[in-house]
Formats: C-alpha cells, structure tokens, sequence
C-alpha cells in the first residue's frame, strides 16, 4: 500500500534511507550519505503533503516525494515540455531487504498514475551518474536523459536529469 506519510513514521522513513545510503555507498555508489536526505528534507515533504510511503505488512518499507515545484538547479535543463504543468519525483527509496522485488516499480507507478489523474504534462526526475542501475530503471520506462545538475554538497559528479512526457 502506498499513502501518505505521517509526521510519527519519519524515524522509520530515515531508516529506510539510511540503510540505502550504506547500501550504495558499500557498492561504491556515492549518491547519498550521512546526511542526506535529511531529517529537515523529510519534514519539508511532510509539510507540503509532498511525502509518501510504501508498506508491506504495516511496514514502511520505501518512499518517495511527488512535488511541483521545481528546483532551482532544474530551471537551466531544456526540458522536453514547458516548466508549468509537471511533476518532480525525489528521495525514492526501497529498503535494501526489499529490492529487486518491483517495489520500486510500484512506486514509480504510483507518481505517474497520480501525474496522469492530475493532468500533468510530464514527470521530471535526476539520478546520480555513477548509479547505472537507476539510470537503466527509468530508461526502461521511458525517460529521456536531457541534461545534468549537480549537487556539490553531496557529490562532484553530475546528476543526470530524465522526464517522462505524459500523454493526455
């Protein structure tokens, strides 16, 4: 099930991404770390009802953020749609226990039936350049690779940016 998240389960949705963030960094993956995503990011989310989470037998197992509003590092990528009408996608997360079991898929179903029954024109989305995996996740599903940004105060690499146009 995928829902809303509550302000009570942020200690559980930190858990999630910290057990990911030590995952990629022991597969040499320097996407997250310590301290990010943050607890301050997750409460930001939560505020915003921007947060959402996937659970397995009452479990929170994964989450991900489904927002408009676009990022500043975003504004210069040429985008294959206008910046007026589209979805941004952050912080997905799948426990490391859990993946490679769709969990990830379904999530990402989650954000693009809520873009479609919101007539949003296109999903927008960055993943960093050393994570192949992810890259060839949402290459699979459509994405087009436009451009990178990057994040110095997580990584010197860049991050590469996808969108999905959504057809009406």
């Amino acid at each position: 099930m995928i829902r809303l998240a509550k302000k009570e389960e942020i200690p559980q949705i930190l858990a999630v991404t910290k057990a990911c963030a030590r995952h990629m960094i022991s597969q040499k993956i320097f996407q997250w770390d310590e301290s990010y995503p943050s607890l301050e990011a997750f409460e930001n989310d939560l505020k915003l009802n921007n947060l959402y989470v996937l659970l397995s037998d009452e479990e929170i197992i994964g989450c991900l953020v489904i927002t408009s509003v676009i990022d500043k590092e975003y504004i210069l990528i040429k985008w294959l749609t206008p910046n007026n009408n589209n979805l941004y996608i952050h912080r997905l997360a799948v426990h490391p226990n859990f993946q490679g079991e769709g969990y990830a898929q379904r999530l990402m179903d989650f954000a693009e039936d809520f873009a479609i029954k919101n007539n949003y024109s296109s999903i927008r989305l960055d993943t960093f350049s050393k994570n192949k995996k992810n890259q060839k996740f949402y290459e699979l599903r459509g994405y087009k690779r436009l451009g990178n940004v990057y994040f110095l105060n997580q990584s010197k690499s860049p991050f590469y940016c996808y969108e999905l146009v959504l057809n009406s």
